[in-house]
């Protein structure tokens, strides 16, 4: 017999579900609105308004600032630059490690586990990791950024799993066949595993592109800043100096309120348009690196 109660006890909770849901999704998106419109509003309408969605009076003067030098566009490019690398050497290091230690006839696998899991729970600290990298030539270059996080030991586990995940069988036959265990890594785990690479590599290129106390450690100078630094010198520091009022009249007053609006949007659009290109193997990727120990 068909329940009626219930029915409707179901279709109550979907429609509380999709209430909640669309007041979490509003909540999380009036923030960018925000600071999207005040990057485009006047200053004295930013000063004058404690909340803008739709500004009154539309100005790049912020924008114009911004740009009226090279220094963002110079830290863009080395945001980009670091992030793509250090994405690379992030997915490198850890397929190349992760894949030997899942196999289970690999000697001295249980102490490899052992000594990847116990980074995890204890880390040399800020200073020890400073020395580190000084000792080995990397202070001001862009190797600082990326070396010291090459691989992470939460990823590297997941991948590790999924790895394991994968039938024997497709190895075994590949062996019969006289590919070596190279082979069977790029040719046939690798594009199996397209789920899993394209979720942890996105974590690590979000990683990358929003890390600045690296770059405020380890490069002294502002020529190899990213622009996350950048970010860091106008909103919380109140120091820049990245545009060129000379360029513009005399009564121009640099729009601090604006340029610290635009900043934020201009960190923030590059990175949010990978998002919908792998957002499809989030889900996918983690579950399955996660279903076996």
């Amino acid at each position: 017999m068909y329940n009626y109660k219930a029915n409707m006890m179901e279709r109550l909770m979907d429609g509380v579900n999709q209430i909640a849901l669309l007041l979490f999704a509003t909540l999380t998106t009036l923030p960018f609105l925000y600071i999207l419109a005040a990057s485009f509003a006047s200053p004295a309408e930013v000063l004058a308004s404690r909340f803008i969605l739709f500004p009154k009076t539309f100005s790049l003067d912020a924008y114009l600032y911004i740009f009226s030098t090279n220094t963002i566009i110079r830290s863009l490019l080395v945001s980009i630059y670091v992030t793509a690398l250090g994405t690379t050497v992030n997915l490198l290091f850890t397929v190349l490690l992760a894949y030997p230690l899942s196999r289970r006839d690999l000697q001295g696998r249980s102490m490899f586990m052992f000594l990847i899991v116990f980074t995890i729970l204890f880390s040399g600290g800020m200073i020890p990791t400073f020395l580190v990298v000084k000792a080995t030539g990397l202070l001001n270059t862009y190797w600082a950024l990326i070396l010291p996080i090459a691989i992470s030991p939460f990823n590297l586990i997941i991948v590790k799993n999924f790895f394991q995940n994968l039938p024997a069988g497709i190895e075994e036959a590949a062996k019969v066949d006289g590919c070596t265990d190279l082979g069977i890594l790029f040719r046939i785990v690798l594009p199996l595993s397209m789920p899993v690479l394209a979720t942890f590599g996105l974590f690590y290129a979000v990683g990358h592109w929003n890390s600045y106390f690296s770059a405020v450690l380890y490069i002294s100078d502002a020529n190899k800043w990213p622009l996350q630094v950048w970010l860091r010198q106008i909103i919380i520091l109140a120091q820049g100096g990245i545009g060129d009022s000379e360029m513009f009249s005399e009564e121009f007053v640099p729009p601090s309120q604006t340029v610290k609006m635009a900043i934020v949007v201009i960190s923030t659009v590059p990175i949010l348009m990978v998002y919908p290109f792998l957002q499809k193997h989030f889900a996918k990727g983690v579950l399955l690196g996660s279903v076996k120990g």
